[in-house]
C-alpha cells in the first residue's frame, strides 16, 4: 500500500537580466508565454504542487514548490542574496544561449548562492533555445559549466515550453529524493 507525505520546498532561480528566468516560471505554473520583456522588481514567489512517486519506500510525496525568481539586475545579486537565498533547498540557474555573457556569469551567481545555501542541487538551464539563428553557445561550454559544479543541464524554450516542464520535475525530484532520503536513512 503507497502512503503519502507532503513536503514543501523553496528553490531560486537565479542569472542575469532578460534570460528568461520569469518567462521560465510563467511557463512552468500557468503554460502561458509573453513575448514582452517583463522585468522583474525586486522578488516573485510563485507556487505549483505536483505529486511524486518515492518508489523506494511506496511513498507518493505532495510537494509545494516555491519558485522564487529574483531580479537579474548584477548590483543586487550581493545585495539581496542573504534574504533571496536563505531556505532554498536547490537552484536553477539560467543563461540565454543567444548571449554568451550571461553563461560566463552563472559562476558568480550559483558561488553567491551557495555562500548562503550551501552545496544544494542545481540544474543549468540554457534558455532560448528555440531562437535557432542567433544562438552564441554551444552545448560543449554549457557542459562545461555544468561540469564545474556537478550539475545536469538542459536546453529549454519558454517560448515553446521545450524541457521547461521536465526541468521543474527534475529539480523536484532531487529535492524529494534528498529530503526522504535524509529522514528515513536510506540515501
Amino acid at each position: 500500500m503507497t502512503s503519502r507525505e507532503e513536503m514543501t520546498t523553496k528553490i531560486c532561480l537565479v542569472g542575469d537580466s532578460a534570460v528568461g528566468k520569469t518567462s521560465l516560471v510563467r511557463r512552468y505554473v500557468f503554460d502561458v508565454f509573453d513575448d514582452r520583456y517583463l522585468t522583474t522588481l525586486g522578488t516573485k514567489v510563485t507556487k505549483r504542487e505536483l505529486v511524486l512517486p518515492y518508489s523506494e519506500l511506496e511513498l507518493e510525496v505532495d510537494v509545494k514548490l516555491l519558485i522564487f525568481d529574483i531580479i537579474g539586475e548584477k548590483v543586487f545579486r550581493r545585495l539581496l542574496r542573504e534574504a533571496y537565498f536563505q531556505g532554498a533547498k536547490g537552484l536553477m540557474a539560467v543563461c540565454d544561449v543567444t548571449r554568451g555573457e550571461t553563461l560566463d556569469s552563472l559562476e558568480d551567481w550559483i558561488d553567491n548562492a551557495y555562500e548562503v545555501t550551501g552545496i544544494v542541487p542545481l540544474h543549468l538551464l540554457a534558455n532560448k533555445s528555440d531562437l535557432k539563428v542567433d544562438i552564441v553557445v554551444s552545448e560543449r561550454e554549457v557542459s562545461q559549466v555544468s561540469g564545474a559544479f556537478d550539475s545536469p543541464y538542459d536546453f529549454t524554450s519558454a517560448k515553446t515550453g521545450e524541457n521547461v516542464e521536465k526541468v521543474f520535475e527534475l529539480i523536484a525530484k532531487r529535492l524529494v529524493t534528498r529530503a526522504i532520503g535524509r529522514r528515513y536513512g536510506d540515501r
